[in-house]
């Protein structure tokens, strides 16, 4: 079949944008890492519901895999700029434990940091960025940027208190977490008006997706102080079900590309990110490879915008 990549003589590439390999975390030269994952919380109901969707990202941006040096247009300079050390670390090898794999995540997050990397992390269902956000204790005072149509603030479901709807409580109980700015919130989800309570008494503040669309992003990026160090967490249910059909939970009134990408470049004008995750892409839900190219097309612009931090 004829693509854009064949076209451009893209060819077979196995990392995200033909970037190079990384197998061994524990001997990394690199200024950003990318790891992918299947999942965390394995559901009796559903199980790991996102499995294949590092995948199918990674096979979207394989057009893109001769034109690292080409113009991106959304950055205004090279997909990678000269000089950025951006290489790919694969999938990592998830299981059905979810106490495991949480151990597993937190283990190739601290490889990364410990080598002076920043983690990009691609999944999987939204208990990814827990152990992530574990791994991130030397960073604190660590301000969270979630990006999300969801709040995730219950306590637990069904008895589960690590899984995808309690993502933000659980960070809320890390002491290096300072400060969460939820952005995108929407629809009807998890949360009972206490869960939003509970968020708001420990210091959240929220900035609804019906704000965005009526007022922009400006509010949510003043709350972000100077010089903080950020971790960004967005679902890619943030954003409108028109350009991201693959979720498990599309609603109406989603974040437009724009809000997303200029939310994640204004924190790194902000602060510095000191980790990107990207979750909550179903695979299966897909239509045509559309959401897809929309995960590629804006994981490409985050890692122009960190490759930026590197020459600050």
């Amino acid at each position: 079949m004829a693509t854009l990549g064949t076209m451009f003589g893209a060819g077979a590439a196995r990392g995200f944008l033909g970037l190079p390999d990384a197998p061994d975390l524990a001997a990394l030269a690199a200024d950003v890492v990318i790891l992918g994952a299947d999942g965390c919380t394995p559901y009796a109901s559903v199980g790991h519901y996102c499995a294949g969707g590092a995948a199918a990202i990674r096979a979207a941006g394989a057009q893109w895999a001769a034109s690292q040096q080409a113009m991106n247009f959304d950055l205004g300079q090279a997909v990678i700029p000269g000089g950025a050390r951006i290489v790919d670390a694969g999938d990592l090898a998830i299981s059905q434990d979810a106490a495991a794999n949480r151990a597993l995540l937190r283990d190739a997050a601290g490889k990364v940091l410990a080598a002076g990397a920043v983690p990009v992390l691609l999944g999987g269902d939204d208990s990814l960025p827990i152990p992530l956000l574990q791994a991130l204790e030397t960073k604190g005072p660590l301000t969270i940027l979630q990006i999300d149509a969801h709040i995730d603030w219950r306590d637990d479901v069904g008895g589960e208190r690590w899984g995808l709807s309690s993502t933000m409580r659980r960070a809320s109980e890390m002491a290096h977490v300072e400060r969460i700015i939820q952005v995108g919130q929407r629809g009807i989800g998890s949360a009972r008006p206490g869960d939003a309570r509970a968020a708001e008494e420990w210091g959240v503040t929220f900035v609804p997706a019906r704000e965005v669309a009526a007022q922009g992003i400006g509010r949510a990026l003043s709350l972000i102080p100077e010089d903080a160090n950020i971790a960004v967490c967005l679902d890619v249910d943030a954003l409108d079900p028109a350009i991201m059909p693959a979720v498990i939970g599309r609603a109406a009134g989603g974040l437009t590309y724009w809000q997303v990408f200029e939310l994640i470049a204004g924190a790194a004008a902000r602060g510095r990110i000191v980790s990107f995750d990207m979750v909550e892409f179903m695979a299966s839900r897909d239509i045509d490879g559309q959401g897809a190219l929309v995960a590629a097309q804006l994981l490409a612009g985050v890692l122009g915008v960190l490759a930026g931090q590197v020459e600050k």
